[in-house]
């Protein structure tokens, strides 16, 4: 597996569990938990009896009595299928006692450029990145000219990579060995234990992790932290920027990047029992727009994804259908201009707050 440079020394942790069982915590964690979803019924139920419930909780922690429920699953297809997992909300406050405390000492260790799941990231602080590391490849944009042919194009490649199935394929044992570099309780690593055994991928025993919840996307950042290291100090990439399962790399050199994806794969099937997606993972001129985090990314400008228009247009109809109040559609609509004003979408946004206007006249 891919280590740290010896220069960087992995400081362990002990006695955390009483931290993360402690009652203060707990309501803490029940308060993240509810964030955005404080009309929901099985919110207002845990909340009618709240500190009853966080003691039962607690209690179950101490006597090492806690079992996750079962998860529920549902299909989304947005237009991509995927099946999604949605764990009993006592079992969310749990996931959120524990990530409260692991969480500041594995960030600490995360490389700069991994900007899913972390707090101050996000993938418009990934969008800026990869446009800084865009003018860098690419010599600030200079254009010159194909001797294959007679058009002018942007200098530079991405290779824009995908794992193949990735919550699918995680490893327990593998996921459990990492953790316990930093983790040294035993305690807490039953309680992962527990969470993580707790999947509705169904197939082989020990492998996959259920997508939607909150715990499987931290793992997923110490799980692929390997892949991190790999590539900066190992591969020693310079312009490396991941999302979760998704990165890129860009450099000058189309070569060098067939090189580092041959080299990155073979490290992937052999530490991590992981693949790169073979379709989905392509070395492709910066001239021809990188798709990445919900945008199309040119060099003087930005293209929302087809299917983030898509999905604007369906609440609009199911606004229209009053399957949405008015108010809904409207705080949906905020959330999603802030994030379409990131590209060139002047145009579509008057659009699209158009057609919600007429939806109702």
């Amino acid at each position: 597996m891919a280590l740290a440079p010896k220069t960087f020394k992995m400081k362990s942790h002990n006695n955390l569990y009483q931290k993360i069982v402690s009652y203060n915590n707990l309501l803490l964690a029940y308060k993240n938990a509810r964030k955005n979803k404080t009309k929901k019924d099985y919110v207002i139920e845990f909340e009618n009896n709240l500190n009853n419930n966080l003691k039962s909780l607690r209690t179950e922690l101490l006597l090492h009595s806690y079992q996750p429920k079962p998860l529920k699953t549902f299909i989304l297809r947005d237009p991509k299928t995927r099946k999604i997992s949605k764990s009993d909300f006592r079992d969310r406050v749990i996931y959120h006692a524990l990530i409260n405390i692991i969480e500041p000492i594995f960030d600490k260790i995360f490389i700069y450029d991994s900007y899913a799941n972390r707090k101050g990231k996000g993938n418009l602080f990934a969008i800026k990145r990869f446009d800084e590391f865009k003018r860098k490849v690419s010599m600030n944009g200079k254009i010159i000219n194909n001797k294959f042919n007679d058009n002018n194009f942007v200098k530079g490649y991405c290779l824009k990579a995908d794992i193949r199935h990735y919550f699918h394929e995680v490893n327990h044992d593998t996921l459990i060995n990492l953790i316990k570099r930093k983790i040294k309780d035993e305690k807490v690593i039953w309680l992962i234990k527990k969470i993580i055994k707790n999947t509705s991928t169904g197939g082989i025993a020990n492998i996959g992790m259920p997508l939607g919840n909150l715990t499987s996307q931290f793992f997923a950042n110490i799980y692929l932290n390997e892949l991190d290291y790999f590539v900066k100090y190992q591969l020693k990439v310079k312009y490396y920027i991941r999302y979760v399962d998704d990165f890129v790399i860009l450099h000058f050199s189309k070569e060098q990047l067939e090189e580092w994806k041959d080299k990155i794969n073979y490290f992937l099937n052999n530490n991590l029992r992981l693949q790169l997606h073979p379709e989905k993972s392509k070395i492709i001129p910066l001239s021809r727009g990188i798709e990445f985090v919900g945008f199309r990314n040119f060099y003087y400008f930005k293209l929302l994804r087809r299917r983030n228009i898509k999905n604007m247009e369906s609440k609009i109809q199911q606004y229209k259908d009053d399957k949405i109040p008015k108010a809904k559609i409207f705080e949906i609509y905020q959330g999603w201009k802030a994030y379409a004003k990131w590209a060139n979408t002047y145009n579509l946004r008057e659009k699209i707050i158009e057609k919600i206007n007429l939806s109702k006249k």
